[in-house]
């Protein structure tokens, strides 16, 4: 079962929303949000909380790609989260998520007994391509005791 596989059968909110995982790999985690009425806003649109779910969503299906290996001894936890409208969105919109550090460099600090912290970057997209909105969830690994 793939990382997107898995988060789309065990998360209550990605069921909910419909969301699709198209790539989750370490380097990168691409997310679609269908569109539907029901989600939409007052404009039309998808709600500002479903993109907000579909970017945090996109965060943790990448962070659970890239340190998936390290679950036995540390809990991912998104420590805060940060969102940007820059564009009305409509249709269907996709988040892509990138690592703000190498995966190395937060090992290594596991590794030395610390809890580290790491952004992921998230662009949310309309189907032209058009950047509607930018998240930054910061994460972190709390060690296991």
């Amino acid at each position: 079962m793939s990382v997107g596989d898995m988060l789309a059968a065990t998360v209550p909110m990605a069921r909910t929303l419909g969301l699709e995982f198209l790539e989750t790999t370490p380097e990168r985690a691409v997310v679609r949000l269908p569109d539907r009425s029901d989600y939409h806003n007052h404009v039309g649109g998808p709600h500002a909380g479903a993109m907000f779910t579909l970017a945090e969503s996109a965060s943790g299906a990448i962070v659970i790609a890239a340190f998936g290996d390290q679950l036995s001894r540390a809990v991912p936890l998104a420590v805060k989260a940060e969102i940007g409208y820059k564009k009305l969105a409509m249709g269907v919109v996709t988040a892509t998520a990138t690592l703000g550090r190498p995966i190395a460099d937060v090992v290594a600090e596991l590794d030395a007994g610390e809890r580290p912290e790491f952004p992921v970057e998230i662009a949310i997209t309309r189907e032209d391509g058009a950047v509607t909105g930018e998240m930054t969830v910061v994460w972190t690994l709390r060690p296991n005791k």
